[in-house]
């Protein structure tokens, strides 16, 4: 994707031959912002990974999820330098293979983060209203199973942009992934209608009517048991979380590229348009990168084990800390004596 965001009054109707529309030029915000996101995201994921893989030993159905989730989040990490340099020279240099390859781990990144989501909201709906019963969801091989089809899918929606996806010369700079790719237009037009509805529009009903019915079971829910209602809560809370970073991070993106890709194939002539919604296009993909900080709070919400270990290894740290202090300073009296000692 090319990273353009300027000012809605900046915007420039300027247009080439009466039907290709001029990019507009970047703003330096983006790349600074995306360094920051990229950076916070690298830490946290890497911090919730150690957890995941070497801090606690048992795992459940859904801390495979959450697992895969984290795994998701971490993937944009090779292609995260690629993009902020694009954002910087607004020129893409590094030919096209490695434009296919950020693409792709784009996709699998933002869609596998759905796809997780997802899952997590129906095993957490399927845990507390169906409990009394024995289903796929609560079995850990049978999520593993589900985890490793997911994967599949990531790989075979993502494989095509090797064969299909192209950069474009435009004035004097390389374009990868632009709305202003006039040979890729009615191919952007297929594949963004097709994604929006299996990649965004079903995961969210989805989670949306989770939400609704688990909503619905705790409000009847007539029960003298504390922590029993606690754990609904905390399920019904982890939906929540994953509704807001739908919302947050991947309605918005995906409304206004449908914008942007129906504008450019059917009124491609009508720059003033293209521009608005390239701004806010822009805007709201730079947001949806926050989901890999997001993502790691909800973690909290569903696994108490993981926020239990989380404190307990950042106490533990602490300690560890503090009595290396300790020992500096006891280790620095006792020079201190002995070199008194010594002295004539």
């Amino acid at each position: 994707v090319t990273f353009k965001l300027s000012p809605l009054t900046m915007i420039s109707n300027q247009s080439v031959n009466n039907d290709t529309c001029q990019p507009q030029s970047i703003n330096h915000f983006v790349p600074i912002f995306l360094s920051f996101v990229f950076l916070g995201g690298f830490i946290i994921n890497c911090i919730s990974l150690w957890i995941f893989w070497f801090r606690i030993k048992h795992w459940n159905a859904g801390m495979v999820l959450q697992f895969n989730l984290a795994l998701t989040d971490s993937i944009i990490t090779p292609a995260a330098p690629l993009i902020i340099i694009y954002s910087m020279v607004d020129d893409w240099t590094f030919g096209e293979f490695p434009c296919q390859l950020k693409v792709f781990l784009l996709s699998t990144h933002m869609y596998g983060s759905i796809y997780f989501l997802t899952l997590i909201s129906v095993h957490r709906y399927i845990t507390i209203v169906h409990s009394t019963k024995r289903t796929i969801f609560t079995r850990k091989t049978v999520m593993k199973k589900v985890s490793i089809a997911v994967w599949i899918c990531l790989l075979l929606q993502g494989i095509p942009f090797f064969f299909v996806l192209k950069t474009t010369k435009i004035n004097s700079d390389t374009k990868c992934l632009s709305f202003h790719q006039t040979d890729m237009a009615v191919l952007y037009f297929v594949w963004n209608w097709i994604i929006f509805f299996t990649g965004m529009l079903i995961p969210f009903g989805v989670c949306l009517t989770c939400y609704g019915l688990l909503s619905t079971y705790i409000s009847k829910m007539n029960t003298c048991n504390t922590k029993s209602k606690e754990a609904k809560v905390k399920s019904l809370q982890t939906i929540a979380m994953s509704l807001l970073i739908f919302i947050i991070c991947y309605v918005p993106v995906h409304v206004t590229r449908t914008m942007g890709v129906t504008i450019k194939l059917l009124f491609p002539a009508n720059c003033a348009l293209l521009e608005r919604v390239e701004v806010v296009y822009y805007i709201t993909w730079m947001i949806s990168g926050v989901n890999c900080c997001l993502d790691p709070i909800l973690y909290c919400f569903a696994s108490d084990k993981f926020s239990d270990t989380f404190r307990k290894s950042f106490l533990g740290f602490r300690c560890c800390q503090k009595q290396n202090n300790i020992s500096g300073r006891a280790g620095e009296v006792n020079a201190q004596g002995l070199a008194s000692r010594e002295e004539p």
